[in-house]
């Protein structure tokens, strides 16, 4: 939230994003994706779960931009959205350079403290 009470813009998309990585099972789906696109059945041979579970989890990959599909015939083919964790980034960037600076001047200041 701002100092005013609202929302940033773009935050629902981060917090989309966000939430589509927390899951193991997300993430090891969008790994195998880097390797290059690959159907459903394909993406669940690796999981103990059904079909319809690991169709969700896509659903949750694709409402967060993180991957896309395609439909030819009866299959479906995801891939990855070339720089789709770009608003990550750019976020944690934003919040990595003051945290650094405050680290340093702890350590500035740790190294001037006198012995105990």
């Amino acid at each position: 939230m701002t100092p005013g009470g609202t929302v940033p813009s773009g935050t629902a998309d981060l917090d989309a994003l966000f939430h589509a990585l927390s899951d193991a099972t997300r993430r090891a789906i969008v790994e195998r994706l880097t390797h290059g696109a690959a159907s459903v059945s394909t993406l669940a041979e690796p999981f103990a779960m059904s079909l319809p579970s690991v169709v969700q989890h896509l659903g949750v990959l694709e409402r967060a931009g993180v991957v896309e599909s395609e439909k030819t015939g009866r299959v479906r083919t995801y891939r990855l959205v070339p720089d789709a964790t770009a608003p990550a980034r750019a976020w944690l960037g934003r919040h990595r350079l003051p945290a650094e600076q405050r680290l340093d001047r702890l350590a500035e200041h740790l190294a001037g403290a006198p012995d105990a």
